[in-house]
């Protein structure tokens, strides 16, 4: 029988929701040391991820996006908006000001594993997110798990 996703996934991963006090999630990450956290509502539906990733912009500070003055006008030679997104993710309190909420990749526990090793290389992610047939988040998948995997079963090679 070929595995699947829901033998080898973390079930029941650590969620925080948008209203979790960022440095809650701060800790989190780092005592568990682990990469990121699904971030859920109250219904356990999957709404985004905080991350490492996501966190860098406290530290790493926020550069202006370039731009020109002609007479007394500004002109921006990038979307300023995208500066504002990087500034409030900055500045943000809470995992739901900080976290991402697109680009997602979800999954279904049936998947073959195969399959679901193939989608973290090619989409170059950290994880993979697994949801029912609801939309309920169940699990998470990561490359680590894979590798794990892969080590205490050396005859599925």
């Amino acid at each position: 029988m070929p595995t699947t996703v829901a033998d080898v996934m973390t079930p029941d991963p650590i969620v925080v929701t948008p209203e979790t006090p960022l440095q809650e999630a701060i800790q989190i990450l780092a005592e568990r040391r682990i990469s990121g956290l699904p971030v859920v509502d109250q219904n356990n539906k999957l709404v985004g991820v905080i991350s490492e990733a996501d966190l860098m912009w406290r530290e790493s500070g926020v550069t202006p996006p370039p731009f020109i003055m002609i007479l007394d006008s500004v002109i921006y030679l990038e979307n300023p908006a995208k500066h504002e997104r990087e500034l409030h993710k900055a500045l943000g309190q809470s995992v739901g000001e900080v976290m991402t909420r697109k680009d997602l990749v979800t999954i279904t526990p049936n998947l073959s594993l195969p399959k679901a090793a193939q989608l973290l290389h090619e989409r170059k992610v950290p994880r993979l997110l697994v949801l029912d047939e609801a939309g309920q988040l169940v699990g998470i998948l990561t490359r680590g798990d894979i590798v794990r995997f892969m080590a205490a079963h050396p005859e599925t090679e």
